[in-house]
C-alpha cells in the first residue's frame, strides 16, 4: 500500500471520529444534566427545572440520533479500511464493542422511548428512573469504548499466537494500565463540554434580553459545574500524564518537543516551539528551566526520556501533538478563568447583568468540544506509528486499497457529513436560540418538535419557535393554533 493511501485512510478515520465524538460527548453530559433537572423537580416541584428539562431533552435527542448514525460508520471502517487490525486484534476489540451493544445500547433502547414520549403515560418515579437509566447507559457506553481504546494504548492480558491476539485475562484487558485515567478524563471532559454549551446558551439568552428564571438557573448550574470540574480535570490530567510517561514515553517526549537530554541537567518545560521532525530539533523554543522535570517527574532533578532516545521510525509526529496538546491545555485554563470570574461576579451580585461576561460565556461555548478533539488528536497521533502500541504498526493494520479508492470514499464522507451533520447542528443551534419556554411542560411529552416546525426549518431563513405553544384542542385547523403532534 502506498504512503498516500495510508495517509488518506488515517485521515478518513480521523475525520469521521472527529464528527462522531462531538455528539456522544454532548449526550453523555446532557443525559446526566437531565437526570439532575428531573430529580430537582421531583424534590422541589419548582417548574423551572421542568421547563429546562423539556427544553434540553429536545437537543439531547437530536444529538443522540446523530451520535448513533455517525458511530455506525466507525464500526464499519474496521472492516473496510483496517482489515489488518481486525484480523490481528479483533478477538479483543470485537467482544468489547459487542459488550457495549449488549449493555449500553440495550439499556438506552429500553428506556429512551419512555424518557422522550412517556411523560404523561407513566408515573413521575418511573419516568425519572428512565432518565437515570439513559444517563447510566451513556456512561456504560463510554466505559466500553474507552476500555477498547485504552487497550490499544496499553495492551495486556493476551498472548500472540501465529500473529493473532489471543485473550487470556479479560479483567486485565478491560482494566489495562491507562483505562482508569482515560475514562475519568474523558467523562469529565464530556461534562465540561456540556456545561460550557449550557452556559453559552444561557449567556446568549441573557445578552438578548431573555432574563427569566429558567435562563438564570441553567447559567448558574453550568457555571457551578465548571467551577468544580475544571480544576479537578487538571489533577486528573496530571495523573494521566504520569501514566503515559510510564507506558508511552515517546508520546510524552513528542508532546514536550524534548529532543535530547543534556548531561544531568533537569528537563525544561517548552512553552512554545516548532518541532522539525526532519532536522530533529526545534526551529525555535521558549523554555522554562527545570519546570518540565517538576511537572512530569515531580522532581527538580530527574529527566524525562527524549525523542532521540527512540529510533526515528518509532517517534510520533511532534509537530502536530505539541500544538494539539497546548490547545487543549490553553482552553482548560480559560475554563478555569471563566469559572473563577463567575464566582467573583456571584459574590458581587452581578452575574446576570454583566454583558462582557455573557459574551465570554458565548465565546467559550465550543471550547469544551475543541479541547476534546485536541486531546484525542494528541492521544491517537501520539500513539503512532502503532495501532496497538508496541504490537501492531499502522502500516500493517490498513487494508491494501489504492489511494484513488480511499480518496474517493473520503471525498464522499466529507460532502455527506458536512451536509447531514451540518444541517443537524444548525437545527440544534436554532432550538438553542429559541430558549426555554415557561410552562412548556404543560404541552405533554418531553419531545414536541412537530412537523410544522421542521418544515419551517427546512424552508425559512429564520427559525422562530412559538413563544407560547397552544394547548391541545379538538380543532381540525391546520394553522398556527392546530393541536401539537406529540
Amino acid at each position: 500500500m502506498s504512503d498516500l493511501a495510508l495517509t488518506l485512510a488515517r485521515f478518513q478515520f480521523g475525520f469521521t471520529i472527529s464528527f462522531h465524538i462531538i455528539f456522544p460527548a454532548i449526550t453523555i453530559g446532557l443525559a446526566s444534566y437531565l437526570a439532575v433537572l428531573e430529580a430537582s423537580w421531583l424534590k422541589s416541584r419548582n417548574t423551572v427545572y421542568l421547563d429546562l428539562y423539556h427544553f434540553w431533552v429536545k437537543i439531547f435527542s437530536l444529538c443522540f440520533g446523530m451520535g448513533v448514525v455517525s458511530g455506525l460508520v466507525m464500526a464499519y471502517q474496521f472492516g473496510t479500511n483496517w482489515a489488518g487490525f481486525s484480523s490481528v486484534a479483533g478477538s479483543v476489540t470485537g467482544p468489547l464493542l459487542a459488550y457495549e451493544v449488549l449493555t449500553a445500547f440495550f439499556l438506552e433502547a429500553g428506556f429512551l422511548g419512555v424518557m422522550l414520549f412517556g411523560w404523561n403515560k407513566v408515573g413521575p418515579e418511573l419516568h425519572f428512573t428512565s432518565t437515570v437509566m439513559v444517563a447510566l447507559g451513556t456512561l456504560v457506553s463510554a466505559t466500553w469504548i474507552l476500555a477498547s481504546n485504552s487497550w490499544m494504548q496499553t495492551p495486556q492480558g493476551f498472548e500472540l499466537v501465529d500473529g493473532k491476539v489471543i485473550p487470556l485475562d479479560w479483567f486485565k484487558i478491560i482494566f489495562n494500565p491507562s483505562f482508569p485515567y482515560r475514562l475519568i478524563h474523558m467523562v469529565i471532559a464530556a461534562y465540561l463540554a456540556t456545561a460550557l454549551f449550557v452556559v453559552a446558551a444561557g449567556g446568549w439568552q441573557l445578552l438578548h434580553g431573555k432574563n427569566n428564571p429558567a435562563v438564570r438557573k441553567m447559567l448558574s448550574m453550568g457555571l457551578w459545574l465548571i467551577l468544580l470540574l475544571a480544576p479537578l480535570q487538571v489533577v486528573i490530567g496530571d495523573m494521566h500524564g504520569l501514566n503515559t510517561l510510564k507506558h508511552q514515553p515517546a508520546k510524552i517526549a513528542a508532546i514536550e518537543a524534548h529532543w535530547e537530554n543534556k548531561g544531568e541537567e533537569a528537563t525544561p518545560l517548552v512553552l512554545l516551539a516548532w518541532p522539525d521532525m526532519a532536522q530533529e530539533k526545534n526551529l525555535f523554543a521558549v523554555e522554562i528551566p527545570v519546570l518540565g522535570s517538576l511537572i512530569l517527574r515531580h522532581s527538580l532533578t530527574e529527566q524525562i526520556p527524549a525523542l532521540k532516545d527512540f529510533p526515528a521510525r518509532d517517534r510520533p509526529n511532534a509537530t502536530i501533538i505539541f500544538w494539539s496538546f497546548r490547545v487543549m491545555v490553553g482552553l482548560g485554563m480559560l475554563m478555569i478563568l471563566l469559572a473563577v470570574t463567575s464566582a467573583w461576579l456571584r459574590w458581587k451580585g452581578t452575574l446576570y447583568q454583566n454583558s462582557t461576561f455573557q459574551k465570554f460565556c458565548i465565546l467559550m461555548g465550543p471550547a469544551g468540544l475543541i479541547a476534546i478533539l485536541a486531546g484525542w488528536f494528541t492521544t491517537e497521533i501520539g500513539r503512532q506509528p502503532w495501532v496497538v502500541y508496541g504490537l501492531l504498526r499502522t502500516v500493517d493494520a490498513v487494508t491494501p486499497h489504492t489511494a484513488g479508492e480511499v480518496g474517493l470514499t473520503l471525498a464522499l464522507f466529507v460532502v455527506i457529513y458536512f451536509a447531514l451533520f451540518g444541517m443537524g447542528t444548525v437545527y440544534v443551534l436554532r432550538l438553542v436560540n429559541g430558549g426555554p419556554k415557561t410552562g412548556e411542560a404543560l404541552q405533554g411529552d418531553a419531545i414536541s418538535i412537530n412537523r410544522t416546525e421542521l418544515d419551517e426549518f427546512m424552508v425559512a431563513p429564520e427559525f422562530h419557535p412559538d413563544p407560547q405553544p397552544s394547548p391541545p384542542t379538538t380543532s381540525t385547523s391546520t394553522g398556527k393554533n392546530a393541536p401539537k403532534d406529540h
